[in-house]
């Protein structure tokens, strides 16, 4: 005989206990403090995060927007064909060049101008005149308006980088220097303007450092990701493609893809070491030079493309293969003719982003010389440009930092800016490609 009673869930005969899914419990109550907490703890951790961003953003932007402008002292100024003569016949032919300019410049301010002044407010400009009247001759006798950048602790209290009282005991820039500077400034004489020439110039010495350019270092790592992206491009997919589609499974290959894995989060300057004793010491490559930076880049690079390679030809679809195989196509065929360009969004986007990291790697350089090297000229050829020595923008970075005058400071901290540009333009290149070739299964 069965017994019918109701039971309260324990097994002993009692009232029925009153339960509702409207009803909310402790235990209820508890896991919905327990969500909610997990929810905030989420939104402070965003909230912090983008608080760090914002205030890197505008330490970058702060610090590095006053490397491009500049300020400039306008001059009209006629170089006769004696004064020529006399200034190409001295030992220091651009200090003859720098004495033309400030005795033309004290004559239009008037005598009670004190041409040293003139002097400590202008930079060194004479090799900027010099280059130009021996490239035209043609022009001598004639009326040129320059645009000559001031010096640096002139340019420096204009930005703010440094004050009138900090001048008070100095003698590269004193107080009565500031206050012609001022009045420069207020007729029109010194004018402030964007700064091309830190985009296109070329490194320079501690004598002129406003004239000091991140352009040469532009590209330098222009031809270095060349040799990556010709290099690591091809190895990488087609070892990519033989490991996931042609490879026996076995213990050879099981170890091969782990050393592969292993070799993504091995330390850059690791590899900047290997550069150094395989490419420079045993290989006798040339040092400091691209194609040795592009071949230390490459080795790193690598298993960040086979590793994003192997992921996109994974995530075709079987069905994709064994259609193809269906049809009568062989092994290569089916890889190559159909699971290859279902997989290339993928694939492009996992080089760009391995391109962009080695972009701003600066620890392999280091080893190889790129760091030490200071870049004058561009590249007269295409082999010049890959054989010969230079300099990369991380590289340019890091020597601007170390130097001592502060405008070199800010010159790093716009090659920053520079750089970030770069790294923000690949990621874009890699979004749009992968938003306009990404299949969905």
């Amino acid at each position: 005989m069965t017994d019918a009673t109701a039971t309260n869930g324990s097994g002993a005969p009692g009232r029925p206990r009153k339960s509702s899914l409207l009803t909310v419990d402790d235990r209820t109550r508890a896991r919905n403090r327990a969500e909610t907490r997990f929810k905030a703890y989420g939104i402070a951790a965003i909230l912090l995060g983008l608080s760090f961003l914002l205030v890197l953003v505008w330490s970058i932007l702060s610090s590095g927007l006053p490397a491009f402008s500049r300020n400039v002292v306008s001059l009209d100024l006629t170089v006769t064909q004696e004064q020529y003569d006399a200034a190409e016949e001295q030992m220091f032919k651009t200090a003859a060049y720098e004495d033309l300019l400030i005795n033309s410049l004290a004559s239009e301010m008037g005598e009670s101008v004190n041409p040293e002044s003139i002097e400590r407010i202008l930079g060194s400009s004479g090799n900027t005149l010099r280059s130009y009247y021996t490239a035209n001759e043609n022009r001598l006798g004639e009326t040129v308006t320059f645009e000559l950048p001031v010096s640096s602790r002139v340019d420096g209290y204009f930005k703010g980088r440094i004050s009138r009282e900090g001048q008070a005991n100095s003698s590269f820039l004193t107080p009565e220097d500031i206050d012609l500077a001022d009045e420069m400034r207020e007729e029109g004489i010194i004018t402030t303007q964007f700064n091309w020439q830190f985009l296109t110039g070329v490194e320079a010495s501690d004598d002129n450092p406003v004239a000091a350019g991140i352009g040469a270092s532009v590209v330098g790592s222009l031809y270095m990701m060349i040799v990556v992206l010709v290099l690591s491009l091809p190895i990488g997919v087609a070892a990519s493609i033989y490991l996931e589609e042609f490879a026996p499974k076995n213990r050879f290959t099981d170890i091969i893809e782990v050393n592969i894995s292993n070799l993504a989060a091995v330390p850059s300057i690791v590899f900047g070491i290997l550069g150094l004793a395989f490419f420079i010491q045993f290989a006798g490559l040339p040092r400091s030079a691209p194609l040795v930076g592009g071949l230390v880049l490459t080795l790193m690079t690598l298993p960040t493309i086979i590793i994003s390679t192997r992921a996109s030809l994974r995530a075709v679809p079987p069905s994709i293969r064994d259609a193809a195989l269906g049809v009568g196509a062989s092994k290569m065929q089916s890889v190559f003719h159909h699971v290859l360009p279902l997989a290339l969004p993928g694939i492009l986007t996992g080089t760009i982003i391995g391109l962009a990291q080695a972009l701003g790697e600066t620890a392999p350089l280091l080893l190889i010389g790129m760091v030490g090297f200071v870049a004058l000229k561009y590249p007269g050829t295409v082999s010049e440009g890959f054989l010969d020595s230079n300099s990369a923008m991380p590289a340019q970075i890091y020597t601007w930092a170390a130097r001592a005058d502060q405008i070199f400071y800010e010159k790093a901290w716009g090659g920053i800016i520079v750089l970030l540009v770069f790294l923000l333009t690949m990621n874009i290149i890699a979004i749009v490609l992968r938003r306009r070739f990404e299949r969905r299964w």
